[in-house]
C-alpha cells in the first residue's frame, strides 16, 4: 500500500487522538493536552500517514523528539485495519531518512517490555535493547529502551575541538586534543553544519573581510558553534581604540615586561597563548586573554609608555620553520590545559556562568541568593560557575551568562555581555538591555512615545540650557544623570538656586540631564519582571528622614530604607500592567520596574536591568520558585537558541 507522510497541524488533532486511542492500551496513551502540545512544539514533530489513493484517509501517526545527537520515536502507530500492509516500515524509513540527512547518530525508542512481537519487529530492523526501564508506563508496566545506531561518531573526545586550516596536510602534529580539517570540509560537510557541540579554532591564512577566514568565523557563529577568533575579535583587531581600551588593565604589566627593551619598538609573537621569545610568556598569556586568537603578532611602540600599535593575525603558513615544533608543543599544552569539558560536568546538560564581583559593596545579589541560584541550576541539570572579569577568556566554555554584578555601559560588564552575546551565549543582562536601561533619556523618550505615564519630565541640554528655563517649573525638582543608579547622581532641588548649582555640577559629567517634577510617596513599587511576566513585588520605603530609598549621606547608620515583599496577586492590577508594559519596551529579559502611585495614578520612574535579588527580601514570598523561574527562563532560552540551529524537519 502506497502512503504519503505529512506534518500534522492543529486541524489534525482529533484524528491523532483517534489513532492514539485505537492503537494503544490506556496505560500507553498520550493525553489530548500532550498531543496538542506536541503539534505546536519546536522540539517535537508530529506526522501522519495517509493513503496515496485516498487523500485524507489517515492510516497512522509518528511523534518524534529531536535532540543534538539522537531522534527519539516517542510514538509510532498504525490503525488496526491497516496493519501488515508495510505502513510501519514506510514510516520507520521516513524517520531513518531524516535522521541520516542531519547526521543523527542514533534513533531511540521505548517499547512495552511484555510486547514480544513488537520488540521482535524492531530487532528485525536493526534495533537493540540497551536497558529495561522499571515502571516506565505505570506501576508494574515496564519498558525496554531500544536503539538503532546509524553510524559511529567520527568524533572522539579529542576531536570536539576543530582546527580549520587552508592546507591541513601542512599540519604534521596529530597528537593534540583537536581534529584538523580543511576550509572546504568545514563549509561543505553536513557533519559540521548540523551540530553545535564543536569548538572551532580558525587558523585560516587571512581574516580579511569576505575572506575564507572571515567566513569560517561567521559560519561557526551562525551554526551556534563556539569559534576562536569570533567575528567581534576579528573586527576589534582593526579598531585601535578597542585595542587601547582592552589593554588598559594590563598596561602596568606591559611596561614592566618591556622595560629592558632598548629600542623604541618591539614585536611579540603569540602561539596559543605562549611565545617562543624567552622571558615574555607571562605577557603573552595576558595579551592572549584579551585578544583570543590562535596565532597573532603584537607590535609595540614606546611613547614614554609602551603602547600596542598593531595586532596582526599570523597565518600558519607564515610561521618560521624553526618555530613550528614549539608551536606544536604550545598547541598540545593549550588543548590539554583548556578543559573545555570538565569531568565534573559529565552529568550536566548546560553550562551557566554567573558574573560577580567579590569586592562590590552593594552587589545585586548577596552570597546566600547566589547559592540559591546555584542549587536551582544544579537541580535542573545545569552546571553553574561563578566568574569574575578576570575570567573573560573562559566565556566561550558556557551556554549562558547571567550578570550579578552592577552593570554599566562604560565598564567591563557591558563588554563581557557584548562578547558573550557575540559568542552565541544566552545573556542576561543582554547588551541592549544594559544600554537601554542605563540611560534615562532613552527611557523617557520611549515612555513618551508609547504613552507610559512618568513624572513630568524635561530633558536639559548643556549648550542650550538657560537658567530662565527653570522659571516655569514647579519646585521641588529632581535632577538626574542619565546613567544614575542606586540613587547616586540624583539630586533634589528645593529652589531655583539649588537647581542651578546642581545642574552646573551634573553638566560636568554629562551633556544632557533629566529634570523631573518631584512626586511624594511613602514607598516605591518595585516589580521584578522576566519574560514579560511578573516575578516578584516589593514596596521599597524611603530611608529614614530622607526622600530617597538610599541615603548615602546618612550618619545614623541607615543607608537603605525598609522593604516589604508581597504576593503578586495582592498588587494592584494597574501596577502590574504598567510594569509589564514598561519593561516590554526594554526587552524580554530580567528587569526591575520602579513606580510611584500618586492620587491613584501609576507613574513609572525607571526600568532597571540587573535588579536586586537578595535572600530574605525579593525572594521572601516565592522563595525557591523565584530562583527556579529565572533558571528555567535561561534554560528555555538555551533550548530555543539550539533549536534555531537545527534543521526544521518537514516532509
Amino acid at each position: 500500500m502506497k502512503i504519503k507522510i505529512k506534518k500534522a497541524s492543529a486541524n489534525d488533532i482529533e484524528a491523532l487522538i483517534y489513532i492514539e486511542n485505537k492503537c494503544f492500551p490506556e496505560f500507553q496513551r498520550n493525553s489530548k493536552a500532550n498531543i496538542k502540545r506536541a503539534v505546536k512544539s519546536k522540539t517535537q514533530n508530529v506526522y501522519f500517514a495517509e493513503s496515496s489513493q485516498k487523500p485524507n484517509d489517515k492510516t497512522g501517526s509518528i511523534t518524534l523528539w529531536h535532540f543534538n545527537k539522537s531522534i527519539r520515536i516517542y510514538s509510532i502507530a498504525v490503525l488496526p485495519e491497516y496493519q501488515n500492509k508495510g505502513i510501519g516500515d514506510a514510516m520507520l524509513k521516513f524517520v531513518l531518512n531524516h535522521a541520516k540527512k542531519v547526521q543523527t547518530e542514533r534513533i531511540v525508542l521505548e517499547a512495552d517490555a511484555n510486547n514480544s512481537p513488537l520488540i521482535a519487529w524492531y530487532k528485525k530492523r536493526g534495533f537493540e535493547i540497551v536497558k529495561t526501564k522499571k515502571d516506565f508506563y505505570d506501576k508494574g508496566k515496564d519498558a525496554v529502551r531500544m536503539e538503532l545506531k546509524l553510524f559511529e561518531s567520527v568524533f572522539t573526545h579529542k576531536s570536539t575541538n576543530i582546527i580549520v586550516i587552508n592546507h591541513p596536510y601542512k599540519w604534521t602534529q596529530n597528537d593534540i586534543n583537536a581534529k584538523i580539517i580543511s576550509v572546504k570540509e568545514y563549509i561543505k560537510n553536513p557533519v559540521y553544519q548540523n551540530s553545535t557541540s564543536f569548538r572551532i579554532f580558525n587558523l585560516c591564512s587571512s581574516y580579511k573581510y569576505q575572506s575564507y577566514g572571515y567566513y569560517i568565523s561567521l559560519l561557526a557563529s551562525a551554526r551556534g558553534q563556539r569559534v576562536i577568533p569570533n567575528i567581534t575579535t576579528i573586527r576589534d583587531f582593526r579598531i585601535s581604540n578597542v585595542i587601547k581600551s582592552a589593554s588598559y588593565d594590563i598596561q602596568e604589566h606591559i611596561d614592566n615586561s618591556l622595560k629592558k627593551v632598548s629600542s623604541d619598538t618591539f614585536s611579540l609573537k603569540i602561539y596559543f597563548g605562549k611565545t617562543p621569545q624567552k622571558g615574555f610568556n607571562t605577557l603573552a598569556g595576558k595579551i592572549h586573554k584579551l585578544f583570543d586568537a590562535p596565532l597573532f603578532k603584537v607590535d609595540f611602540t614606546n611613547k614614554g609608555t609602551w603602547l600596542i600599535k598593531d595586532i596582526r593575525v599570523l597565518p600558519f603558513s607564515k610561521i618560521p620553520e624553526e618555530e613550528i615544533e614549539l608551536l606544536y608543543i604550545y598547541a598540545k599544552q593549550y588543548f590539554d590545559k583548556k578543559k573545555f569539558r570538565r569531568s565534573k560536568l559529565t552529568n550536566f546538560k548546560y553550562d551557566l556562568a554567573i558574573l560577580v564581583n567579590p569586592n562590590e559593596t552593594n552587589p545585586p545579589s548577596c552570597n546566600n541568593a547566589l547559592q540559591k541560584f546555584k542549587q536551582a541550576a544544579n537541580k535542573k541539570g545545569m552546571y553553574l560557575e561563578f566568574i569574575t572579569k578576570t575570567d573573560i577568556d573562559k566565556i566561550n566554555e558556557f551556554d549562558a551568562l547571567f550578570i550579578r554584578e552592577t552593570t554599566n555601559v562604560n565598564d567591563h560588564t557591558y563588554e563581557i555581555s557584548r562578547l558573550a552575546y557575540s559568542e552565541g551565549l544566552v545573556v542576561i543582562d543582554d547588551p541592549w538591555s544594559i544600554l537601554r536601561c542605563s540611560n534615562k533619556i532613552f527611557q523617557n523618550e520611549t515612555f513618551r512615545k508609547h504613552k507610559v505615564l512618568t513624572p513630568e519630565t524635561t530633558v536639559l541640554t548643556k549648550n542650550f540650557f538657560r537658567t530662565s528655563d527653570l522659571d516655569s517649573m514647579q519646585f521641588p525638582l529632581v535632577l538626574k544623570q542619565p546613567d544614575s543608579a542606586f540613587s547616586l547622581g540624583v539630586t533634589k532641588a528645593e529652589t531655583k538656586q539649588q537647581a542651578i548649582e546642581a545642574i552646573k555640577h551634573l553638566f560636568k559629567t554629562s551633556d544632557m540631564l533629566i529634570c523631573q517634577k518631584y512626586l511624594y510617596s511613602e514607598f516605591d513599587w518595585r516589580i521584578g519582571v522576566i519574560d514579560n511576566k511578573p516575578l516578584f513585588a516589593c514596596k521599597y520605603f524611603m530611608s529614614k528622614g530622607h526622600w530617597q530609598i538610599y541615603n548615602w549621606m546618612s550618619t545614623e547608620g541607615e543607608i537603605e530604607g525598609q522593604s516589604e515583599t508581597l504576593p503578586i496577586e495582592e498588587v494592584p492590577e494597574n501596577v502590574i500592567k504598567t510594569a509589564i508594559k514598561a519593561s516590554s519596551l526594554m526587552g524580554d529579559g530580567l528587569y526591575g520596574v520602579d513606580m510611584k502611585v500618586v492620587d491613584g495614578k501609576v507613574y513609572v520612574v525607571e526600568v532597571n536591568d540587573n535588579p536586586n535579588i537578595d535572600f530574605g527580601i525579593e525572594d521572601f514570598v516565592s522563595q525557591e520558585l523565584l530562583y527556579n523561574t529565572i533558571i528555567d527562563s535561561i534554560i528555555r532560552r538555551i533550548k530555543i537558541a539550539k533549536d534555531i540551529s537545527m534543521i526544521n524537519f518537514s516532509s
